[in-house]
């Protein structure tokens, strides 16, 4: 029963969110990026404004101008400020600034002239009074002055107003270096930030004053802002559009992943390996998984045709012998005199090995590797013919010591099958021979027989397979021998082919890698010279 797909479990979705989640992180970054150029480069504009305003004043004063006669009716705020950090002039709309009042600019009050009392009337006493009142006045005045110079000073001594740092200036020279300054300033009412430039210049009339001018930062903020609304609204609408892009996208190219999977789901269920899954005309890497999946069908397909012919061959193999055994066994129990012990034994020697051969098959097919010891192919040649003497054709050998890495006993097995299947087509003269060349060990087996036909020199490598002039001589030999041997030869990274014989007949050639020359500690055995045999 299948279940429904939980949340982010298939790789659409995945796919999807990931691109969503990437795209979502590069667009605020590059956003951020954005708003941080556009800001500072709108900054630097502001700066400008600032630095051009607070000159301008800067060079009208050098050209011994008064302060009442300062253009100061510009858009951007100015106040100049003498050495003693007292306001000496400011823009008229200028009201406030980070929060303190600037104070309007007026001449000093005269002194009052000195008078003789004359008469001591009532008048007299009220013009005292009121001379006494202006006077309190002035001082008043006086003592704000004081007090806004102070704090002016203190900014300058905090770095915000520094107007006498740096060399002295000669008469009517402007210094190079601009301070810059982020304050808030009251004009005509509307308290905005401003960035400020202070201009620090020499009068000869009035001796180092300090110009600062602002620009407003209102239309840097109001673009930094519009910039961000923007992205703000189309940002979400950019990722709705990826998202559904590419989850449209990935639909599509997971098409052809659904219908091999559905496929494949009914090919399990069905246990037909005939079928095959659709192959998309694309190229990409689901068609090559495509054409994986039914080469691997194919092989799986080939594998278990392979199996079921293998046992329905062994079964008539063995049903053979068995039935042979049983009926002169059963012969034998009813009539002893009648008994073909020699046949007997024949069968059950036929049976051993029919067993022997199938259980190294099945060893092989179960994937068993060969060992990694050292064989030396000559020595072995001799041992493996020294053990038949029961052939009924003397084998010639021309032997060459040359070693191979892998199991003796499979490599014996081999050596057997081969000089086996000579003997049952031999006429007179079986040839076993090994050599060296380069980096391959070869040994070969060659007979004087009719040979293999052409078109028969794979077809022999197959199981149970057996030529129609071998199965008329055949005396017990169920076609597993050249099928073992190839498997053998193949595991040990070699190979295994027919061809015909110099002299005619058929000859097997076993090519496999020769082992290094740095022989492993403890291994037993020397090379031996080349001989030339006769078993």
């Amino acid at each position: 029963m299948s279940r429904r797909l939980r949340p982010l479990a298939s790789v659409r979705a995945r796919a999807t969110v990931a691109a969503t989640v990437v795209v979502a992180l590069a667009l605020v970054a590059a956003g951020a990026a954005v708003l941080l150029s556009l800001r500072s480069s709108l900054v630097d504009q502001v700066d400008g404004q600032a630095d051009s305003a607070a000159r301008k004043v800067a060079s009208e004063l050098a050209t011994g101008l008064s302060y009442e006669k300062l253009d100061l009716s510009d858009d951007n705020p100015v106040r100049v400020l003498d050495e003693d950090g007292r306001v000496v002039a400011h823009s008229e709309d200028l009201e406030r600034l980070s929060g303190k009042p600037v104070k309007d600019v007026r001449p000093e009050p005269k002194a009052a002239p000195t008078r003789t009392p004359e008469r001591s009337d009532e008048p007299e006493e009220s013009d005292s009074e009121s001379d006494s009142d202006d006077a309190d006045d002035a001082e008043e005045e006086k003592k704000e002055d004081k007090e806004d110079a102070a704090e002016d000073a203190a900014e300058k001594a905090d770095g915000s107003d520094d107007s006498s740092d740096g060399d002295s200036l000669e008469p009517g020279e402007i210094d190079n270096d601009t301070k810059i300054t982020e304050r808030s300033a009251t004009v005509d009412g509307d308290t905005e930030d401003y960035r400020f430039a202070a201009v620090r210049m020499n009068t000869e009339s009035k001796g180092d004053v300090t110009i600062e001018a602002g620009a407003s930062l209102t239309g840097e903020r109001n673009a930094v802002t519009t910039a961000l609304t923007a992205m703000l609204i189309g940002l979400p609408l950019l990722l709705a559009v990826i998202a559904a892009v590419t989850w449209l996208v990935t639909r599509r190219a997971l098409r052809p992943v659904d219908a091999i999977r559905g496929e494949m789901a009914a090919i399990t269920a069905s246990e037909d390996l005939t079928r095959r899954v659709p192959e998309p005309d694309t190229h990409d890497e689901i068609a090559r998984l495509a054409r994986t999946t039914n080469e691997t069908l194919a092989a799986l397909q080939t594998s278990v045709e392979r199996q079921r012919r293998f046992v329905a061959d062994a079964s008539h193999e063995l049903r053979s012998p068995i039935a042979s055994l049983r009926t002169q066994l059963e012969v034998g129990a009813a009539h002893p005199e009648l008994l073909d012990v020699a046949g007997a034994v024949e069968d059950t020697v036929r049976l051993q090995e029919l067993a022997a051969d199938l259980l190294l098959l099945a060893r092989l097919d179960a994937g068993e590797k060969p060992g990694q010891g050292r064989v030396e192919l000559a020595a072995l040649t001799r041992e493996e013919l020294s053990q038949r003497p029961a052939d009924r054709i003397p084998v010639t050998t021309k032997l060459e010591s040359v070693e191979v890495a892998g199991s003796r006993g499979q490599l014996t097995r081999v050596l057997g099958n081969l000089v086996t299947n000579a003997q049952r087509h031999a006429r007179s003269r079986i040839t076993v021979t090994t050599r060296d060349d380069g980096t391959w060990a070869v040994l070969e087996v060659a007979d004087d027989g009719d040979g293999v036909p052409p078109a028969e020199r794979e077809r022999i490598f197959e199981r149970f397979v057996r030529l129609d002039d071998a199965r008329s001589r055949d005396e017990g030999g169920a076609g597993l021998g050249l099928a073992i041997a190839r498997d053998v030869a193949g595991r040990h990274g070699g190979t295994l082919t027919v061809d015909e014989a110099p002299g005619g007949g058929a000859r097997f050639t076993l090519t496999l890698p020769r082992a290094s020359r740095e022989r492993p500690e403890g291994a037993r055995g020397t090379a031996r010279p080349a001989t030339d045999d006769q078993h």
